[in-house]
């Protein structure tokens, strides 16, 4: 039997418990990433007493909810310590006939029989430094070879978020309005003030020309941002701190990519030779939101939505 509960009525104890001892364990399911991320705009539904669980992100428009996976929030789904099909069938069912779902974004390890769109991503899971390295592609490895003239004017430096903060503006690609800017600035300063993120800067003749951030949790690093300088692409002094995480990290945690649906993205990212872990998605037009309204009105199921 699935429940759905406000945000307000979770147990949040049973909530953690769950996802600690899932197969599909994901750091941003987790309440402090959703929390900030959706601005605790997220409510759960549960199968049993918390057997499983899926969290339900949205965003209110006109007095409605519509499901809609908040900004830095790459997977959720269905998190149980069983993947069970028949159980997510179940859940993917409820979520389309209960909720507006404008995008929504399952977790690599959910399987359905339903036909879902995939979305690209790639992990290194964890293993010694030295095989991850041996198993980047050699123009990676090219890369990381940096001109002795090139590294004796560089160096890599962890900085705070005020430090990161003008250059991640004058440097962040593919935002629409200036609300997504500020938006993802909240984000990162709310998790760096928690404790979850760090920022690695590439510096070049004492100038930044390249800051990543990375999200920390127990099991895993992801890395959340990377922002160049455009005018010192061909330094790879992004492709030097990515290196510099995996070697700290990757011998007990796993390395989450977060992303590869571009085409320069993705190539990039394969040069380290990640698994190409595909996620599903479900996303709708506008023009579908309404007929999906009007069908919920018609079925009485409006005041779910407010």
């Amino acid at each position: 039997m699935i429940k759905r509960l406000k945000y307000s009525e979770i147990d949040f104890v049973k909530y953690a418990q769950c996802l600690e001892n899932s197969e599909q364990r994901k750091y941003s399911a987790s309440k402090v990433f959703l929390d900030v991320s959706s601005n605790n705009r997220w409510e759960l539904l549960v199968y049993n007493d918390y057997e499983a669980v899926m969290p339900i992100p949205y965003v209110k428009k006109y007095g409605l909810k519509i499901v809609h996976n908040p900004m830095l929030c790459q997977q959720l789904g269905i998190f149980s310590k069983k993947e069970d099909i028949s159980i997510n069938e179940a859940f993917y069912g409820y979520l389309n006939k209960n909720y507006l779902v404008r995008v929504y974004k399952f977790n690599d390890c959910n399987q359905f029989h339903s036909q879902i769109e995939l979305r690209k991503n790639f992990l290194i899971l964890p293993d010694s430094y030295e095989n991850v390295y041996s198993k980047y592609s050699p123009k990676r490895k090219r890369k990381l070879r940096l001109d002795k003239d090139v590294l004796n004017v560089s160096k890599i430096k962890m900085v705070s978020f005020n430090e990161a903060k003008g250059f991640i503006e004058a440097n962040m690609l593919g935002l629409d309005k200036e609300g997504d800017l500020s938006g993802f600035l909240r984000i990162f300063e709310m998790f760096y003030h928690l404790g979850h993120l760090q920022f690695s800067a590439f510096y070049y003749n004492n100038s930044i020309i390249n800051v990543i951030a990375i999200y920390e949790d127990k099991y895993t690093v992801a890395l959340l941002g990377t922002f160049n300088d455009k005018k010192y692409v061909k330094i790879s002094g992004a492709s030097v701190l990515i290196d510099n995480v995996i070697k700290d990290f990757i011998e007990t945690k796993i390395f989450d990519f977060e992303g590869g649906e571009l085409p320069n993205i993705e190539e990039f990212f394969r040069g380290f030779r990640p698994e190409f872990r595909p996620y599903g998605i479900i996303e709708s037009s506008v023009k579908k939101l309404v007929k999906d309204l009007i069908a919920l009105i018609i079925k009485g199921k409006f005041f779910n939505l407010k």
